[in-house]
This record gives C-alpha cells, structure tokens and sequence, in this order.
C-alpha cells in the first residue's frame, strides 16, 4: 500500500477500460479515503494519457481540464455509426466516392479555430440532468445542442481512402468522434472514429504516462505545481500565505493578470490559486491547499 500522496498520476490507459475504471485500479493501491479523481473521459475505446488528481490536487481538477490536448486518430469514411465511433452499428453509405486529397485538405481547414460542435448522442454530456449516453442506449432521441469549441491544428499524417489518420490539437471539451462525424458529413460520404489516442495534455505527454494493467502499482506522483502549469505565477511572503490560507486578500506588487494565478511560497511551493480582484492589485483565494 503506498503511503498518501497529494499530486498528479498520469497514467496511459489502455482501450476496452473506463475512466473510472481506471481510478477504481489506482485507487487500490492508496489508503481508504484518498480522494482520486480523472480530469477528463476517455472513451473505452480510446487509449492515452488520463492524468489523475491525488489528494489536495482534486481542488486542481478543473485547471488540468483546462489545458490543451493532443490526439492521434484514424477516421473511417464511406461510412456513419450510430455512436460515431467502431462500435458502431455501421452503416455504410450508398454511392459513397472516394474524396480528392485537395477537397479533404479544404475540408479540414473549416474546422480549424473556435467552432459549434455538437457533442455525440452516446456521450457524457448531460441532457437536463441525464447522461446522453444513458438515453441513447434506451432508445430515447438525444439532441444536444452545439457548443463552441477550439482546435488549434489539424495534420494529415497518412490517406489513402477510406482510412484517413490525423493528429489533432484542441482545446477543452473537443470530440474527436464528433470531428469524424461532421467531416465525414461535410464530405458528403460520412465517417466515423475507428482508433484513438490521446497523446497530450498540457505538460503531460504519454512518453512520460505509466502503462495501466489490472495490477498497476504507480511509480511516479507529479508535484502539485503541474497541475496550474497554464496559469501565471506569482510568490507571496509568509505573512500572505497566511493571509491567503485564511480567505484573506493579498495585495500585489504589479497588477496580475488573467483569470486565475497560481500562488507559490518563497520554498517553491504551491500555497493557492487566486483570482485577481481590483484591476489585478489584489489576488482573491480561490483555491488553497492546505499546509
């Protein structure tokens, strides 16, 4: 049993695995009562990096969820599935054609930058208070409605129709599967996601994640720190960490800016995530980590 620990697991998960089975794996190996948390789904069919917050980190959880994200997908065309993904059903399309390299190029630069996206029918998305995914497997319509997200990059690392496989970087609360689908629909030929990956998040790339098994013993716990690694930082004196540990406003230096600063000691140590109040010349606690 490993002793309790307050930090970051990243760990590759492998398909044919939940998320929270994943947590459920890890979580036998610290002691009864350690807050463990995911901070993003991953399909069971999909493998990758699903970094994990120990401890204190759980009040971190958000931030993580925050940070870009990279996968490596191979998309099926020609062809529609009802979960948008290989485990289908799948239908193919009739009169579906192969598609000139150059239309797909064009295709793919018109969902690249902020875009309406709508989530897949079987996800994890809530319909007024309920997972689509729950209704969809009962039968019941699932509409969601479109949300905006962002992807930054879009790269074609091989085709050869009907297999089509790309790298994506994106931002938070992006489906791949919904990207197969909607190209695919663009294309007039449609598609679906036929393997997964995802390769990054953030600072934390799947060259440094643990391989899960069923017996996984983790051997690395990331610093609380990784987990703001996206915010701006600022150190404060031992009288305002004592401030700030008591939902006190500190005053700064320089204004701060953005919407959240990660808050260090003089030893290097994360004390707290602010908000900046007054123009920035004050920092607000908005999450502390205990001492």
């Amino acid at each position: 049993m490993i002793a309790p620990a307050h930090g970051i697991l990243v760990i590759d998960k492998p398909v044919n695995m939940t998320s929270r089975d994943a947590v459920d794996v890890v979580q036998r190996n610290f002691p009864r009562g350690t807050k463990i948390g995911h901070t993003g789904t991953l399909d069971p069919l999909a493998s990758g990096v699903l970094v994990l917050c120990l401890g204190h980190a759980t009040r971190l959880a958000e931030f993580v969820q925050a940070m870009p994200k990279t996968y490596e997908s191979d998309f099926t065309l020609g062809a529609r599935s009802e979960t948008d993904d290989a485990e289908g059903p799948i239908v193919p399309v009739a009169g579906a054609k192969p598609v000139d390299r150059a239309i797909l190029d064009r295709a793919l630069d018109q969902f690249i930058g902020q875009i309406e996206q709508a989530p897949p029918a079987f996800s994890a998305a809530k319909v007024s208070g309920h997972r689509a995914y729950a209704m969809a497997r009962r039968g019941r319509t699932v509409d969601l409605a479109a949300r905006q997200v962002r992807i930054d990059a879009i790269e074609i690392q091989s085709y050869d129709y009907p297999k089509l496989r790309l790298k994506i970087d994106c931002g938070k609360g992006t489906y791949v599967r919904a990207l197969a689908r909607d190209l695919g629909e663009r294309l007039g030929c449609g598609g679906y996601v036929s393997t997964l990956r995802r390769t990054r998040v953030g600072p934390f790339r799947v060259e440094d994640a643990e391989p899960l098994s069923r017996e996984h013993r983790p051997q690395r716990i990331w610093p609380l720190a990784t987990a703001v690694a996206n915010l701006p930082a600022a150190t404060a004196t031992a009288d305002d960490v004592n401030r700030l540990r008591h939902g006190q406003r500190i005053a700064m230096a320089a204004p701060c800016a953005g919407d959240h600063v990660a808050v260090f000691d003089r030893a290097g140590e994360l004390v707290a995530v602010a908000k900046p109040v007054e123009n920035g010349s004050l920092l607000q606690p908005d999450r502390v980590i205990p001492s």
